[in-house]
């Protein structure tokens, strides 16, 4: 990554967006000092204009920006900057700068994901995610049918609260079964997203 400091006077805008609900957070300035100690120490870092000084986001709050990538834009003259924040961003307690909150439910699925791939690849003794993928295909199958089942009963007989119960544990085991067969879920949304179109 090749930066073009000098373009904007020695800052350069730094957007910084959530890694799992692709918010953006915050937009900050960054000289080439403050880009060298956010890499070294994974802590976003900014030049603050008006202190002008370094000044790492949640120094005073302990709401640290905890980062996971860093890319430059096609001018080399702005990065983006995913992280993971440690509660809120903004100064005034809200979710980000924009006064957005900074949830979506639905993408939980995609960091369960990344943390049964983390558990396949890892299998770290004590855990049911380990004991399942060490029961083999037939086994994994087998829960996810087990927790169908109890789905449609409880959609039938039971109550809603029992429904989502159960149809979450199914999820799960779905999950699990993709995994260990090298798919996830992506791959069933992007089939979906394959039929929607039709």
């Amino acid at each position: 990554m090749k930066l073009d400091f000098d373009k904007v006077g020695g800052l350069i805008p730094a957007i910084i967006q959530d890694n799992v609900t692709n918010k953006v957070l915050m937009l900050g300035y960054m000289n080439e000092e403050a880009l060298n100690k956010t890499q070294e120490t994974g802590k976003v870092t900014f030049f603050s204009r008006t202190k002008q000084r370094l000044w790492t986001k949640g120094e005073e709050s302990g709401n640290f920006l905890h980062v996971i990538s860093i890319k430059d834009d096609c001018d080399h003259d702005t990065l983006l900057i995913k992280v993971n924040p440690i509660g809120p961003v903004c100064h005034t307690g809200a979710d980000t700068c924009f006064e957005e909150d900074n949830k979506e439910d639905i993408l939980f699925f995609k960091y369960l994901q990344h943390f049964i791939e983390k558990r396949y690849k890892e299998m770290p003794e004590g855990s049911y995610t380990t004991s399942l993928f060490q029961s083999g295909i037939n086994r994994m199958a087998q829960k996810v049918g087990e927790e169908a089942l109890e789905s449609v009963i409880e959609a039938c007989n039971g109550t809603d609260d029992r429904l989502i119960y159960e149809s979450a544990d199914m999820l799960y085991h779905l999950i699990v079964l993709l995994t260990s067969k090298g798919l996830s879920i992506e791959d069933l949304a992007r089939e979906l997203q394959k039929r929607h179109k039709k």
